[in-house]
C-alpha cells in the first residue's frame, strides 16, 4: 500500500499556497472586522440532528456521518457552516438587535462539486442577523465585492434571484415534494429536455411558467419575464419588488438577474445571490437570505450572509506571491542577533544558516544574505547558488 497517498479529491496545501491562503485569510477577516462582524469558530463535528437542521436533502448528502462512541449518537463532519452560525446567533449569543458574525474554517464534503473540486474546502463567509430589510442584503453583497478586491478579483457579474418565485409556481401548481426536489435539480441544470418531460402534467399556466423560467435571466428585463408567469401572484409581485430595490442600491456594481438560480433553495427564503469573476467557470461566491434556520434552534430571526471556498480565491488572487528570505549565519553573537531581530521586526524572513547544507538556500526561498562588513552587519544579495 502506498502510504503517501490520499483519498481522492482530498490533496495537501503545499508552503507557496499556503502561505497565499493564510495571508488572505488575514486580510479578509480583518476587513470583515472592521465592518463590525465578529468571529465566531464553529466545531467541526456535530450531533447530526443539529448539523442538518433546516438544511435540506442536499447538506445530507454531502455529510459526513459516524458513530460518536461516547454517546452512540449519530454525527456529522460539517459540510457547511452557515447553519452553525445560525445556530450560534439563535442558541447562544441570544442578542435583540443586530449580530454581525463572520467565520473561516474547513468543511468536508461526501462527494465534490465538481470534476476537479476539492472535498475538502475552506470555507470563508459573514452573516448578519436581526434585520429583515433590502438594507441588510445590500451591505453583504457589498462586503463580497470588497472581499473580492482585496483578493485582486473584479466579479464580471452578481446575479441576484429570489426562491419566492419558483415557491410560488410550486404552490399554484400543487406539486408534490418529489416532483418538486426533481424540478430544482433541471432548472439549476437548465436541462430545458427534461424539464418539458416533467411539466407534462402540470396545469396551466403553471407549466407555461416553469418552462419559461430558465430563460428568465439577464438585465432589466428579466424581471418583465416574470412579472408576466403568473400575473397577479401576490408573491412573485413581492418577490420581483424586492429585486428591483436592492439592484437600484447596487448602482456601482454589475448587477444581473437569474430567476432559475436555485442554490441553496431549501433554507433559503427570498433573495439569493451568486458572484461569478474571469478565470472560474462556476460561481465564486454564493450567498442569500435565510431566514427560517434559526426557528429550528428556538429563535426564528432573519438573517442574510454569503461564503465562498478561500482556497478558490486565491488561486484566482491578482498577487503574485514571491517567497523572499534572507540567510542569515549561525550564532548567538550579540550583533548578529540584534541584526537578525530587527529586520524580522521590519517583516523580513530570516533563515538561520544551519551546518552542512550548503547548496540549497535557494529552495528556501534566499536570495539575500547577512554579511559581515567592515563590523557591521548588512544585507547583500545572493550571486549564484548558495
Amino acid at each position: 500500500m502506498r502510504r503517501w497517498l490520499l483519498p481522492e479529491s482530498i490533496e495537501d496545501v503545499l508552503p507557496v499556497e499556503a502561505r497565499r491562503v493564510e495571508r488572505l485569510r488575514r486580510a479578509l477577516l480583518d476587513e470583515f472586522g472592521l465592518h463590525g462582524y465578529e468571529l465566531v469558530m464553529p466545531p467541526l463535528l456535530e450531533y447530526l440532528e443539529s448539523l442538518l437542521t433546516g438544511s435540506g436533502r442536499d447538506m445530507d448528502l454531502r455529510t459526513f456521518k459516524l458513530v460518536d462512541q461516547l454517546s452512540g449518537r449519530s454525527m456529522g463532519i460539517r459540510a457547511d457552516i452557515t447553519p452553525q452560525v445560525a445556530r450560534i446567533d439563535a442558541h447562544l449569543l441570544n442578542r435583540r438587535g443586530v449580530a454581525r458574525l463572520c467565520y473561516c474554517g474547513s468543511v468536508l464534503h461526501a462527494l465534490p462539486s465538481g470534476l476537479t473540486a476539492t472535498r475538502e474546502p475552506l470555507q470563508i463567509g459573514a452573516e448578519l442577523y436581526g434585520h429583515a430589510g433590502i438594507e441588510a442584503d445590500a451591505e453583504v453583497i457589498r462586503l463580497l465585492a470588497r472581499a473580492l478586491e482585496i483578493a485582486g478579483v473584479r466579479a464580471t457579474r452578481i446575479d441576484l434571484g429570489h426562491v419566492g418565485v419558483f415557491r410560488a409556481l410550486s404552490t399554484r401548481g400543487g406539486l408534490e415534494a418529489e416532483l418538486e426536489q426533481e424540478l430544482f435539480a433541471v432548472l439549476q441544470a437548465k436541462d430545458i429536455p427534461d424539464l418539458r418531460e416533467m411539466v407534462r402534467e402540470v396545469p396551466e399556466p403553471v407549466r407555461s411558467a416553469l418552462l419559461a423560467l430558465p430563460e428568465c435571466y439577464g438585465g432589466a428585463e428579466a424581471l418583465e419575464r416574470v412579472m408576466g408567469l403568473l400575473p397577479g401572484d401576490v408573491e412573485i409581485e413581492q418577490a420581483v419588488g424586492d429585486l428591483r430595490k436592492l439592484a437600484s442600491t447596487l448602482p456601482d456594481l454589475p448587477v444581473s438577474f437569474d430567476l432559475a438560480d436555485l442554490r441553496g433553495y431549501h433554507y433559503h427564503s427570498g433573495v439569493v445571490f451568486a458572484a461569478y469573476c474571469a478565470g472560474h467557470p462556476g460561481a465564486i461566491a454564493l450567498g442569500g437570505r435565510y431566514d427560517k434556520v434559526g426557528k429550528a434552534f428556538g429563535r426564528g430571526r432573519a438573517a442574510t450572509g454569503f461564503s465562498l471556498d478561500l482556497r478558490e480565491l486565491s488561486q484566482l488572487e491578482g498577487r503574485q506571491d514571491q517567497t523572499r528570505a534572507i540567510l542569515a549565519p549561525a550564532g548567538a553573537e550579540a550583533a548578529l542577533s540584534e541584526a537578525v531581530a530587527a529586520l524580522r521586526a521590519a517583516g523580513e524572513v530570516v533563515i538561520e544558516a544551519l551546518p552542512g547544507h550548503e547548496g540549497t538556500w535557494r529552495e528556501a526561498g534566499c536570495d539575500r544574505r547577512l554579511v559581515l562588513r567592515a563590523d557591521k552587519w548588512t544585507v547583500e544579495n545572493i550571486q549564484g547558488e548558495a
